[in-house]
């Protein structure tokens, strides 16, 4: 196996929750007095980093915190509008399977991500950090690398937004970007990631593709 460590991203990456949570942005838009998001402009952000979206929408940062605590409510009052990716469950059983120690690093909560991957294959994760900040990403990943002992070029982070693909690089790893998250395919593949995953059976593919061959 190429990695003996994958570590995943949750929303736009195992989950998808993109069309709820575009739903949801503008009831909060209301309630904390930022920008709602018009049907027309989802391409335009899904296009952009994270600090471009939040000026654009006249987020200031100290509000992130409360804005994401409550959007992860909202989640678990709508939990059953959201499911994982189909196959999801298939290719995580078979990286384990293969010998992987699997981890993720998300900024949704625990609660959500067990009840929408259910109980079985969230008990494949060693490693889970939950309810990390909009840019806290890189701290749990190295604190992950410390508890694991697995050396950086053993692992890769797998996620679907460039703030994933930044945390990745902040911490010496490998980045693996979906091409059906949040994150247009052709914005994170402007930033070279090291692997390109353009169906969800492929995260499982050993080897998997090559970013260059895609």
């Amino acid at each position: 196996m190429k990695y003996r460590l994958i570590i995943f991203d949750f929303d736009g990456t195992l989950a998808d929750s993109f069309q709820w949570f575009a739903g949801a942005i503008n009831q909060l838009a209301d309630r904390y007095k930022f920008n709602r998001i018009a049907p027309g402009e989802h391409e335009m952000l899904r296009g952009c980093d994270a600090r471009a979206i939040l000026k654009y929408l006249r987020v200031p940062l100290w509000k992130t915190p409360r804005i994401a605590s409550h959007m992860r409510t909202l989640m678990n009052r709508d939990i059953e509008r959201i499911s994982s990716f189909p196959g999801v469950g298939q290719a995580l059983r078979r990286l384990a399977q293969q010998g992987a120690q699997l981890g993720m690093v998300s900024s949704n909560s625990n609660k959500n991500i067990q009840l929408i991957l259910g109980a079985e294959n969230a008990g494949l994760f060693t490693y889970r950090e939950c309810g990390v900040s909009i840019f806290g990403k890189a701290a749990q990943l190295r604190k992950i690398l410390r508890t694991c002992r697995i050396p950086p070029p053993a692992a890769i982070y797998i996620g679907d937004e460039l703030r994933d693909l930044d945390a990745a690089r902040a911490v010496g790893i490998k980045f693996g970007a979906v091409a059906w998250g949040y994150t247009r395919l052709e914005a994170l593949k402007a930033q070279a990631p090291d692997e390109i995953f353009l169906r969800v059976e492929a995260l499982s593919a050993d080897p998997p593709p090559r970013a260059e061959d895609l």
